[in-house]
């Protein structure tokens, strides 16, 4: 399994914000208002995998110091035993990560695309002003949740063995 490139996720929001832009700009006025709360839902995601990321790294830097002999266990005979993670957890979370970071870069290129055309069109129309902040707003959960996935990914991870060189 190969890491997500930065450059695909780039290009991909690119050419979905055009596209985004070009769509918004003939039927905006045909498009249901755009509420404040649209795009919670992807910052709950970005935040559950931000902690996912995080727990998952310290329980497998907690394993591997365990396992070279340098863990709280070794340190305190009374500590409890180090919980290994299992290798399908990671699997599984490694692909979750590679799926939101796509989906966040799609999601971050279309609302990127509705902000290209309504911010400035503020001064112009009434509902550009709500619509501009829920734009950015949107734009700023995908890209939380694009930066979490990476994150995650990051953490799944398996660090090379002594004398490779770690693989990109």
């Amino acid at each position: 399994m190969s890491p997500v490139r930065r450059r695909d996720l780039l290009a991909l929001a690119a050419g979905l914000a055009v596209a985004g832009w070009l769509l918004v700009r003939t039927s905006y006025g045909l498009l249901p208002e755009l509420r404040w709360w649209l795009p919670l839902p992807l910052a709950v995601l970005a935040l559950a995998e931000a902690l996912g990321a995080r727990t998952l790294r310290s329980r497998l830097e907690a394993e591997r110091e365990a396992r070279a002999g340098r863990g709280p266990a070794v340190a305190d005979a009374s500590a409890a035993t180090v919980r290994p993670v299992e290798p399908m957890l990671v699997a599984r979370l490694a692909v979750l990560a590679q799926a939101s970071a796509y989906a966040g870069a799609v999601v971050a290129g279309l609302w990127g695309g509705v902000l290209l055309h309504v911010a400035p069109a503020v001064g112009r129309l009434t509902a550009a002003g709500n619509d501009t902040v829920t734009a950015g707003l949107g734009l700023v959960c995908s890209a939380a949740l694009v930066a979490a996935a990476l994150w995650l990914e990051a953490a799944c991870r398996v660090p090379p063995s002594s004398g490779q060189e770690p693989s990109r």
